[in-house]
């Protein structure tokens, strides 16, 4: 069964998309088609001096991800997701993590064939 990480602020669906892929707070982890979901903490990744964007891919990677909904995505998180065989869509900040499930759902996501240029995902 595919499963999508979405980078989120909190444990719910209610809260909202963190924008920042590497150090988000943690990832909700669902199955689109039966929405059952868990709460991945991503504080490890948050206190590193560098590589937090390559331990999230790693983390996600390991939850059997197939596709990530967030905000940004650093370049090297990019290439860690990528040839992990994870798409990505990007672009999804300001939105509750439902609402991004819901696009995703709708097919109303853009896939990303490169990191997002705004920098500071990690």
């Amino acid at each position: 069964m595919k499963k999508i990480a979405i980078s989120s602020e909190g444990p719910s669906l209610e809260d909202r998309v963190d924008p920042r892929f590497g150090r988000a707070a943690g990832f909700i982890i669902i199955e689109p088609q039966t929405l059952k979901f868990e709460y991945v903490n991503n504080g490890e990744a948050q206190v590193r001096a560098q590589g937090a964007g390559i331990q999230a891919a790693e983390t996600v990677a390991r939850h059997g991800v197939t596709s990530v909904l967030t905000g940004y995505v650093g370049p090297k998180a990019f290439q860690a997701l990528s040839a992990a065989g994870i798409r990505v869509a990007q672009g999804l900040e300001n939105v509750t993590v439902r609402e991004a499930l819901e696009k995703f759902q709708k097919g109303a996501v853009t896939w990303a064939k490169l990191s997002d240029a705004r920098g500071g995902g990690a």
